[in-house]
Formats: C-alpha cells, sequence, structure tokens
C-alpha cells in the first residue's frame, strides 16, 4: 500500500492543499481557536507559533502504540508549543514552555527522510494541528528526496473539520486524542469549552477519510484511525461516554487505546480533582466500560493490564 500523499503530490493535490494552508495563515484560522493574525508574518496568536514550525525532538520512538512501533519504530517529530495546552501536559515544557527551536521547510524534510533512512516505519507528527502549513510545505521537497513512508497526524483532537480536509488524501493515519465529554471539565482544564464538540466532528471526519486501522502482514499499521483516551482521576474525562460514542457512532472496530499513566504535571496541582495518580481500580472500570461498549480493538498494553 503506497503512502497517500504520494499520489497527492503527483495529481497537484498537494500543492492546492499547501496554497489553501498558506492563504489561511495570513489570517489564521487553522484551529477553533480562530486568533485571526497573521502568523505568515511571524506574528504568533494562542499556538505561540508564527511562520515556521518550532521543533523540539525527532527521532525513533518505540514507546507508541503497537501498530505504530513495529520493529524499527515509530518516527517522531516533536512540535513545540500547542493549540490546546492543556493544564496537565506531560509534555509541558515542550508545549507550554515551547522548548525547542524554529526550522524550515527543507530542514524539517530532512528530517523525516532521515527518519525512513533509519528504519521508522511511518513519520509520527505529535502535535501538528497548530503547523499544517508547514508540514505541508516541507512534504513535497521530502517526497523528491525518496520519502515513502505513511504520515501519522498525532493531535490532541482540538481540531477544525475544514483544516482537516485540507489532509484528506495526504495522511494517512490519524491518531487524535479524546480527552473530555463534558463542556465544563473541557474548559477548566483546557481552556476549550468546545473541545467535546469538535473532538467528536474531528474523529467523524478523520474516520472518513481514512477508516478503520489498516495494518500489514507483520501488524505495523498502513491506513485508518487510532484513537486515544487518558483514564483521569474521579471521572472527570467522562470515559464511559467517550468509549460509547466511538463504539456506537464511529465503529466498534475503532482501534482504541485506553491509557493509565495520567499523574499530575504542569498546573495540575491547581486542581484538586486532578492531583493524584490513576487508582488501578480506576483503570479496571474504563476497561470495563470498553468491553460493554462493545469495541472489540484495544491496544496490546489495555488487554494485558485488564
Amino acid at each position: 500500500m503506497n503512502a497517500a500523499y504520494i499520489e497527492a503530490y503527483r495529481s497537484g493535490r498537494l500543492e492546492k492543499a499547501l496554497l489553501r494552508a498558506t492563504r489561511w495563515m495570513g489570517k489564521c484560522t487553522l484551529c477553533p481557536r480562530m486568533c485571526r493574525v497573521n502568523r505568515a508574518a511571524g506574528n504568533t496568536g494562542y499556538c505561540k507559533t508564527g511562520s515556521l514550525a518550532v521543533i523540539a525532538s525527532f527521532g525513533p520512538h518505540y514507546g507508541e502504540e503497537r501498530p505504530l512501533v513495529g520493529r524499527g519504530g515509530s518516527g517522531t517529530i516533536f512540535f513545540s508549543h500547542c493549540n490546546l495546552s492543556c493544564e496537565f501536559c506531560q509534555n509541558y515544557d515542550i508545549s507550554h514552555g515551547g522548548e525547542g527551536r524554529p526550522v524550515r521547510p527543507e530542514e524539517l524534510a530532512a528530517m523525516m527522510v532521515a527518519l525512513q533512512k533509519a528504519g521508522c516505519h511511518n513519520i509520527n507528527f505529535v502535535t501538528p494541528t497548530h503547523v499544517i502549513a508547514s508540514i505541508l510545505q516541507a512534504l513535497p521537497i521530502a517526497v523528491e528526496k525518496g520519502l515513502r513512508i505513511p504520515l501519522v497526524y498525532n493531535c490532541g483532537g482540538y481540531e477544525r473539520v475544514s483544516a482537516l480536509k485540507l489532509l484528506e488524501g495526504i495522511v494517512d493515519i490519524y491518531m487524535p486524542d479524546f480527552k473530555f465529554w463534558d463542556r465544563e471539565a473541557a474548559k477548566q482544564f483546557c481552556g476549550a469549552p468546545d473541545y467535546p464538540f469538535r473532538a467528536r466532528e474531528a474523529i467523524r471526519e478523520m474516520h472518513r477519510q481514512v477508516g478503520e486501522l489498516v495494518c500489514d502482514a507483520s501488524g505495523v499499521a498502513q491506513r485508518g484511525v487510532l484513537v486515544r483516551h487518558l483514564v483521569m482521576p474521579n471521572r472527570v474525562a467522562g470515559t464511559t461516554q467517550i468509549l460509547a460514542f466511538l463504539a456506537e457512532e464511529i465503529s466498534p472496530q475503532t482501534y482504541v487505546n485506553v491509557m493509565d499513566q495520567y499523574h499530575p504535571c504542569g498546573r495540575a496541582s491547581a486542581h484538586e480533582a486532578i492531583n493524584r495518580r490513576l487508582t488501578r481500580e480506576e483503570y479496571r472500570e474504563a476497561l470495563e466500560a470498553a468491553r460493554k461498549a462493545g469495541l472489540t480493538r484495544l491496544d496490546a498494553c489495555n488487554r494485558l493490564r485488564a
């Protein structure tokens, strides 16, 4: 199975998506924050990112979901800053602090090609929502240098459907978080009361574009949607409702990672409800909710801990 962006490059669709994303940067509406600042001129809005993407690190990663890692690892590129900026972010120095440096499209393309040469199975863009234009600028350069492996759009779930449509036929694998079901929780912990609506609409659109996760004979992901959900203390995430939505309104075959690694980071200590680790019972309750919802494709780590 060829990576989707190869045909998009040949057909001119990639160039059209780039031109549109670049126009949007002139009055940025790439994400639901709708800052409308001229990022093309170097100005910044909520995401604190101007015309160039800021990258904290890149390299093979073996701690991702099994279908992404395989034997060669997932080729992660960590973008700094974020359009969501959760109070409890476990990459706080990157998302809030902006740790990293700006890179031009040529350098970003070189990173992609280097990861492919290192044997990675995919290019995993971590927190890419606010840098869609930068990715689209770098991709043709990378294709001309031989890039062929799938692209993973690894995001927080706070997306605009119109922006995701720019990526149709370009992104192979979508890996969104679905963090909160309740708008008050999303407002308190992410400053985004519309997050639950945006995440539902985004996952519907992602599934429309690429469908359920498809893997090759060795179990490595080639195309489709993989959803992450971080279980949080005191049921503040709305885990039961989120898992039911995925099973009933997306597909019971949706590949889901029900994650248990929450621990207080960033400004979590300011919120009593999330200022502790998850209990074993809370996690077991989440896995039971997944079973009752009818989800049949949980990540391997979920099954082992059930």
